[in-house]
């Protein structure tokens, strides 16, 4: 299991998410940064700051 918090790339944000891979992480993540952050595109440096944020639940 995966952990992730948005707060700790997006100051403020309570999100977060546990899930069985960082690849599913990475989704909810995008799905989440287009609804709530209302992102049109996700930089690679974006996925590379939450890829490092990722820790074991």
């Amino acid at each position: 299991m995966k952990s992730f918090a948005c707060g700790e790339v997006v100051p403020n944000c309570e999100a977060s998410w546990v899930c069985s891979t960082e690849d599913e992480i990475l989704v909810q993540v995008a799905r989440h940064a287009r609804q709530d952050h209302r992102l049109d595109s996700i930089s690679p440096e974006l996925v590379e700051a939450v890829r490092s944020h990722i820790r074991p639940a």
